[in-house]
């Protein structure tokens, strides 16, 4: 999750982990940069309106990296009056304007995984 609010960072972050998800923190764009290796992430909350590196410029950068990273989801969560056209710029798999309502963020999160976790199950050895 990547946020400047540090209110916001913390009170998503300590929902998403209460719904069982594993949440990483970054400030601005340019600490989440530094945060994708060695383990990079499966989804990247990003908001777009930071100091320091913003999640444009960000999400231009981490474009450019080796596909284990270049290929991570985005869902941006932004109070920008125009987050669905910079989302769809930024090859985001979704984005919410802020405010939003909780559960339509836990569905957009799960949905995103989703293809993540089929991925694991199918190659699971079966019983």
């Amino acid at each position: 999750m990547v946020d400047d609010d540090p209110d916001i960072l913390e009170a998503l972050s300590e929902i998403l982990e209460a719904e069982g998800f594993e949440i990483r923190r970054a400030r601005n764009g340019e600490e989440a940069l530094d945060r994708l290796e060695p383990d990079p992430p499966q989804l990247i909350l990003l908001d777009l309106m930071m100091p320091v590196m913003d999640g444009w410029e960000f999400a231009q950068r981490m474009r450019k990296r080796p596909p284990a990273i270049s290929s991570i989801p985005l869902i941006v969560l932004s109070a920008d009056r125009n987050v669905g056209s910079k989302a769809v710029d930024i090859g985001a798999v979704g984005h919410l304007a802020k405010p939003f309502e909780l559960n339509d963020l836990l569905d957009m999160v799960r949905h995103a995984l989703e293809p993540a976790s089929k991925a694991i199950a199918s190659n699971l050895p079966r019983a």
